[in-house]
């Protein structure tokens, strides 16, 4: 559903220079703004989870211990597509 959303006129700029410069539309120039700003954040929140997560002593053992469970797993013999 197309939409408009109103940028203040420095922003309008910037999404115009690029746009041209890299001979896309502002429209295409936003979409990727917006998803490589989307990747950022969900890296940020899950390193703020694992910060959260280590500070808990217990919890962050029983992670260590389910981690070397995945790791023995994957010497376990059962013919995977290992090359």
């Amino acid at each position: 559903m197309p939409a408009s959303v109103r940028v203040n006129e420095r922003t309008w700029s910037i999404l115009k220079e690029i746009a041209d410069s890299a001979g896309e539309t502002m429209q295409s120039v936003l979409e990727k703004a917006a998803e490589s700003y989307r990747r950022q954040w969900i890296l940020q929140k899950t390193n703020e989870a694992y910060n959260t997560l280590k500070n808990d002593e217990a919890a962050w053992q029983e992670e260590l211990a389910e981690r070397r469970l995945w790791t023995s797993s994957l010497s376990d013999d059962l013919g995977g597509d290992e090359k």
